[in-house]
């Protein structure tokens, strides 16, 4: 089965981001496949490379990238949901006038059209919110 994962909650204040990464951790293991996982409102700061978690606490941006990179998967945050949060890539940075971009390794910025797509390809879209 082909899943796409749409995330809401922000990383640290929900379980959302926690959760679909369990989901899709076990999703994986069983042989489905992810085809997308798109963070959406107050979830785009999973994306931030500027997390610092305590160490005995669940570092989740690097949980997620950790996974996109061992399963090639494509983690789409939503532009205009990140921008107005504060997250972006060196790019929009610039665009912004901001001195550096805060994307985490494995993240992109996109728009909703990546979404829209996912459910098309996908099997299930399964989203986890706040």
């Amino acid at each position: 089965m082909i899943f796409s994962i749409v995330i809401t909650g922000a990383p640290y204040s929900s379980q959302s981001a926690d959760t679909a990464l369990r989901f899709a951790t076990s999703a994986l293991s069983q042989g489905h496949q992810i085809h997308r996982v798109f963070f959406y409102a107050d979830a785009v700061h999973t994306a931030s490379s500027l997390a610092a978690p305590p160490q005995d606490e669940t570092n989740i941006p690097q949980n997620w990238s950790q996974l996109a990179q061992q399963h090639n998967l494509d983690l789409v945050v939503c532009i205009a949901a990140a921008v107005r949060r504060g997250i972006m890539d060196d790019n929009e940075a610039r665009r912004y006038e901001k001195e550096t971009g805060n994307l985490a390794e494995n993240f992109t910025l996109s728009g909703l059209g990546q979404l829209v797509e996912a459910g098309i390809v996908s099997d299930r879209v399964i989203t986890f919110g706040a």
